[in-house]
């Protein structure tokens, strides 16, 4: 919302959006949450994954294509977005796989393994990617202004975040102690390396992405340490 308010295009926005409130579940969440809580931190962090990575997703996906196009008729709009949407492998290849498992559908063994190798490559050649990214000369006219909206991006993230996740979980919807922890823990979590993918596709803003991710790696270090030293974890 700050960053419409102020002029920038809503594709940017969701982008930034995303890189504030994408934490970090699925390789960060299950260790951490295993060192600090035991095996009944998977549950919930196996739902926050699936949230994030599809809900969340799936959300920005749409707010950016809705920035993207030019037609402003409403109708007209969501038929672009939803064309728009169907071509998206963001969006078609999770939705693909959940309908496949759905009918029990058994995959040959030749293809079970290709598969299983190129996903689990997915995270190293995004994580690689983003390295070369970071290391790449960029023109001043890109660095203009990047480093101080990463940075209030890095604070979103690691400070308001995890405070909301506290008021939503203890004061909303009253959940244990336990939970209310794991959910605090969670959001205060690092962004992921999602985001990045998320504005390479799209080429939106990937340079202020890629800095978000680095910063708030090394401020979780500090901010996550003090977060669980609060709750008594010291594991």
């Amino acid at each position: 919302m700050i960053r419409l308010a102020i002029g920038r295009h809503l594709a940017d926005a969701s982008v930034g959006a995303i890189a504030a409130s994408y934490p970090n579940t699925g390789y960060i969440g299950f260790p951490l949450g295993l060192i600090a809580f035991g095996s009944v931190s998977l549950t919930p962090t196996t739902i926050a994954t699936i949230l994030v990575a599809c809900v969340l997703f799936a959300f920005a996906i749409v707010l950016i294509e809705i920035g993207l196009q030019t037609e402003r008729a409403p109708h007209k709009l969501g038929l672009k977005v939803l064309k728009s949407l169907a071509r998206n492998p963001l969006i078609v290849s999770p939705i693909a796989g959940a309908l496949l498992a759905s009918v029990h559908v058994t995959l040959p063994q030749s293809a079970e393994t290709f598969l299983t190798l190129l996903g689990g490559a997915a995270s190293p050649c995004a994580l690689v990617s983003l390295s070369l990214f970071l290391a790449e000369k960029r023109s001043s006219k890109e660095e203009k202004g990047a480093g101080g909206v990463s940075l209030l991006l890095t604070v979103v993230k690691l400070i308001p975040q995890p405070a909301l996740a506290w008021w939503l979980a203890a004061r909303v919807f009253h959940l244990d102690a336990s939970l209310v922890e794991m959910a605090i823990v969670l959001a205060a979590l690092p962004t992921g390396t999602g985001p990045f993918m998320f504005a390479e596709f799209y080429e939106r803003e990937a340079n202020i992405t890629s800095r978000t991710i680095l910063l708030s790696t090394v401020g979780s270090i500090v901010t996550l340490s003090m977060l669980l030293m609060f709750m008594g974890h010291h594991a």
